[in-house]
């Protein structure tokens, strides 16, 4: 009985111990989350707007913090308190609209360690301006719930030159800047670990500055658009306006071409995001992407989504 009984826990540990450490949090460890992959300033229900996680370490590095983008990391499991840096690709609102809210919604959850951000200028004066406009909340909590004060933990670097910007004993993180229309500055994103090496295209039409940044890396995280949708989505949402419709062609990268920068660039996975058009069935399709980018990358490709965890 008692030999029956030993053979049974045994059994029973042989398949619940590997689920358990399954669910063990996972330290020295890299992990890359999508947390928006929408592409645009409209309102969408499809996706949510731009925002990635890499979490290295445990700590959190947000790489563009679109509309939602602190909601999207709780879903994600991702903790707003071990928030280390903040890094913005250029000042669309697609890709900024929650810098602020980000900062001062980590704050409320029980953030306590200082935050570098960088963005392009006027990343600092945008930093000021929202404080002052959240200001009646700041200073209520700091003095009636004994937070810290909010001014303190946040630092601003406005980045001006391309290069390495920022590095600590997790990753090292070089930009690069890349043409996206008027939007300039704007910048792609090279962050290297100890395990891989990850580059975020940000918004960007076809760039021989991003293929030199992303030569050899494992992950290229890049912008896409459907050319063929770019006339239904200009309909569906400012019917007329042809200035909206050359910006959108012109200042982003193409299905095919994002295939070419990949394979130029050498990168070993190639994910796709910020999608443009984004919510409308007859061009957002994940074979159409897919498709395209085949005839000109052997790599393999993920069709991004949020929440979506790149192993």
């Amino acid at each position: 009985m008692k030999r029956t009984l030993l053979l049974t826990v045994v059994i029973v540990l042989g398949i619940v111990a590997p689920t358990l450490r399954a669910q063990q949090p996972q330290e020295n460890v890299t992990r890359l989350i999508l947390l928006g992959t929408a592409g645009g300033p409209s309102i969408k229900k499809a996706r949510a707007q731009p925002s990635n996680a890499l979490v290295v370490n445990g700590n959190v590095y947000i790489i563009d913090a679109g509309n939602g983008v602190s909601r999207q990391m709780a879903l994600a499991g991702v903790s707003a308190r071990a928030l280390r840096a903040v890094f913005i690709t250029h000042n669309h609102s697609d890709h900024s609209a929650d810098y602020g809210t980000l900062l001062l919604r980590a704050w409320s959850s029980g953030l306590k360690t200082p935050v570098d951000t960088y963005g392009p200028p006027p990343l600092d004066k945008m930093t000021r301006s929202y404080f002052e406009y959240m200001n009646w909340d700041i200073q209520l909590r700091i003095k009636d719930e004994d937070f810290p004060p909010l001014v303190n933990l946040v630092r601003v670097h406005e980045i001006k030159s391309e290069g390495v910007i920022y590095q600590d004993e997790n990753i090292k993180v070089t930009a690069a800047e890349v043409p996206h229309g008027a939007a300039k500055p704007s910048y792609a994103f090279r962050f290297d670990t100890a395990q891989r090496s990850f580059v975020f295209s940000g918004d960007t039409s076809r760039s021989e500055n991003l293929i030199k940044l992303a030569k050899g890396a494992d992950v290229l995280v890049h912008e896409i658009v459907n050319i063929h949708g770019v006339d239904a989505l200009v309909r569906a949402t400012d019917p007329g306006n042809e200035a909206r419709k050359r910006h959108i062609i012109e200042a982003h990268t193409p299905i095919e071409e994002v295939g070419k920068v990949a394979t130029e660039a050498g990168v070993k996975k190639l994910v796709l995001t910020h999608f443009v058009p984004t919510g409308l069935p007859a061009f957002d399709k994940p074979e159409l992407w897919i498709e395209g980018v085949r005839k000109y990358y052997a790599g393999e490709v993920i069709v991004g989504e949020d929440l979506l965890e790149v192993r």
